[in-house]
């Protein structure tokens, strides 16, 4: 082990490092666990699902699961195709507008001047100790009262405005971008918008593609049963949970249903992984 000047340790010794990348190894092995599990599942054949004792591995792996899926999805009334784009639409315009009014809303309540922002900020970090189920009701009722049930809106409106991602965004601007810099640019005849969109957003970066990708996860993985009545306007989670429904004789497309619905998140996290580390830290989310 080596110290600096100051008596300060600079570096771990070998056998300090070797400790740590274990330890990560098997933390990392134990957080992968539940999908290498759903994998599993999913590829066991139906005397396997049911064996006793249970067994983790597969030992004769079969795509039979996901073929089964696809033959349900197709003696549906509406075309699976239907139920991916609902999905899609939903999650995508969902996310784009939660990450614009987060942001914009972090702007004004770090940067902004104006009276009563402590008071707004400290009622949005209040909601934080509500979970969605606690607001179900609520938010049936103004979207019943809007008019907007069994429509696309009664799933996008509720999921844009998010505290959580209010909260990270500002953390995270409060601690990137530094008053002087806003100050220079409103004296140099900057607009508001204007150092939002060319400054603010290109400085934290890391924080909304963090909201991105738990927006994205959030969204996708929410049915919406409570505002969507209309068959041909449900989404694909509803579709996959009325498939693996029908009793254990389906637990096997029922886990091939739950890797379905892992793909696309775990696909948003490995793109944009490199800048969640980084936000945490900043947004002080532990």
């Amino acid at each position: 082990m080596k110290k600096g000047k100051s008596g300060n340790r600079v570096t771990r010794s070998i056998g300090g490092d070797a400790g740590v990348f274990i330890f990560l190894v098997f933390f990392g092995c134990f957080m992968a666990l539940p999908f290498v599990y759903a994998i599993m599942q999913s590829l066991k054949p139906m005397e396997e699902i049911f064996i006793f004792p249970p067994r983790f591995l597969v030992k004769s792996p079969t795509v039979e699961n996901f073929y089964l899926l696809t033959q349900y999805a197709g003696n549906t009334w509406v075309p699976f195709s239907r139920y991916l784009f609902n999905s899609l639409f939903v999650t995508i315009v969902s996310t784009l507008f939660e990450v614009i009014v987060c942001s914009m809303s972090a702007f004004v309540l770090s940067k902004g001047k104006i009276k009563g922002k402590k008071l707004i900020y400290g009622i949005i970090v209040l909601t934080l100790l509500f979970s969605y189920d606690v607001t179900a009701i609520p938010s049936y009722v103004v979207m019943a009262k809007l008019g907007l049930v069994n429509t696309y809106f009664a799933i996008i409106l509720p999921a844009i405005a998010v505290p959580l991602g209010l909260f990270l965004m500002k953390q995270f601007i409060e601690s990137m971008v530094p008053d002087p810099l806003i100050e220079s640019a409103n004296i140099d005849g900057a607009s508001p918008f204007r150092i939002y969109w060319s400054i603010v957003m290109p400085m934290v970066k890391p924080a909304w593609l963090t909201l991105i990708i738990f927006s994205f996860q959030q969204i996708w993985s929410r049915e919406g049963l409570e505002y969507i009545y209309n068959e041909a306007l449900k989404v694909l989670p509803t579709m996959l949970r009325q498939i693996s429904a029908g009793g254990i004789a389906r637990a096997g497309v029922a886990a091939a249903s739950a890797v379905i619905l892992m793909i696309p998140p775990i696909i948003i996290f490995v793109i944009s992984q490199s800048n969640i580390l980084e936000t945490m830290s900043h947004s002080g989310i532990k």
